[in-house]
């Protein structure tokens, strides 16, 4: 097989397991998160006075990933930039809004969402193997996400991606959104980021306090939590028991 078949099959076997792969690389982090507890010496930049700061600064990376994600879905139409799984559906080209400045806006958004917990071990090691890993394990996936969108839109395809860089942004470029932005849209498509940021942070504050015998917990976050928890609940009803959230074309 050549090796561009070859690419474009592992990015097709990756990009239907890629919800799991995050899941794999939280067990791995909560497991140095609770070492960095033990072990406050070793770490490269957390230090006692600043911890609440640092987590401040890392959800804030969180939540700037978060941000380029609704930015991107909430002005995309139906069956595109999608969270589906067993195969690639784009029915349109998108080539407006974020999609003039690069061509992997979702995945862009990820890699800040993941780099928030990432950057909270402390471990500089873990944060490299993370981003290498990252880029790795995406680059099949965009590759072979490519390979479909220039099968189905030929020319069109290749003449957009000529002038958008893949994964970089680049603003020189820049159009205005074809379509409006959706707020119902993202309360039915981002509903599990929102919940999963508040319960990862929120995982990771109570491990660390239970680990060193402490009960110090951040109860802000852990009510944001549970908040966000309760509007999963609802908009996850919403979804499938109303058509409260519902939108023609998107």
């Amino acid at each position: 097989m050549a090796l561009q078949e070859e690419f474009e099959k592992q990015g097709t076997l990756l990009f239907r397991y890629r919800s799991f792969i995050p899941a794999i690389l939280l067990a791995v982090g909560i497991v140095i998160w609770l070492r960095s507890e033990l072990h406050p010496g070793d770490l490269w930049i957390k230090a006692a006075p600043y911890d609440g700061y640092y987590l401040l600064f890392c959800m804030l990376v969180t939540f700037f990933g978060f941000a380029i994600r609704i930015y991107t879905v909430g002005h995309t139409p139906v069956n595109t930039s999608g969270r589906n799984a067993k195969y690639q559906i784009a029915d349109t080209l998108n080539t407006t809004g974020i999609y003039s400045t690069v061509r992997h806006p979702l995945y862009l958004g990820n890699f800040f969402m993941w780099l928030g917990p990432v950057l909270l071990t402390g471990h500089v090691w873990f944060i490299i193997v993370f981003c290498l890993g990252y880029w790795l394990y995406y680059e099949r996936i965009m590759y072979s996400e490519e390979q479909f969108l220039r099968r189905k839109f030929g020319d069109v395809y290749t003449s957009w991606a000529e002038k958008v860089p893949a994964f970089v942004p680049s603003f020189k470029n820049f159009v205005p959104p074809a379509l409006p932005f959706s707020w119902k849209k993202i309360l039915k498509k981002e509903k599990n980021g929102f919940a999963a940021i508040f319960i990862i942070f929120s995982l990771m504050d109570i491990s660390g306090e239970l680990i060193r015998g402490e009960s110090g917990f951040k109860w802000v976050l852990l009510g944001f939590c549970i908040v966000a928890g309760l509007l999963y609940l609802v908009l996850k009803y919403m979804k499938w028991c109303t058509t409260l959230l519902n939108e023609e074309g998107r």
